[in-house]
């Protein structure tokens, strides 16, 4: 990751074609080991590609990829959400009565 950071701070500063040196140069300059061989591999596979195309390709392909249920979570509340709300409602009404009940229940006020 941190050799892919480094290429997109490259292209970012306006290098479109980073090289090796380059990259182990970002990453030098914060104390970062570069690792020679990761480095010759990301350039081997972006070489002759606009990086605005990779970005937008890698966003498709995650788009299709689950995200750990939330899809599931945001679904649930608008399938049922009409009967949830009234069932809330009644929740809140349940509690204050109990805290009246409660009152009664002593017989006496804290201002009596």
């Amino acid at each position: 990751m941190k050799v892919i950071a480094a290429y997109l701070l490259a292209v970012l500063g306006g290098n479109t074609c980073p090289s090796a040196d380059d990259l182990k140069d970002i990453l030098g300059s914060v104390g970062a080991e570069a690792d020679d061989d990761k480095i010759e591999l990301l350039l081997s596979e972006v070489k002759g590609k606009d990086i605005t195309e990779l970005i937008a390709a890698g966003r498709e392909k995650l788009a299709s990829v689950p995200s750990g249920g939330g899809a599931v979570a945001v679904a649930a509340p608008a399938a049922g959400g009409a009967a949830a709300a009234p069932a809330a409602e009644a929740k809140k009404e349940e509690k204050v009565e109990e805290k009246e009940e409660s009152d009664d229940d002593m017989g006496f006020s804290l201002f009596d």
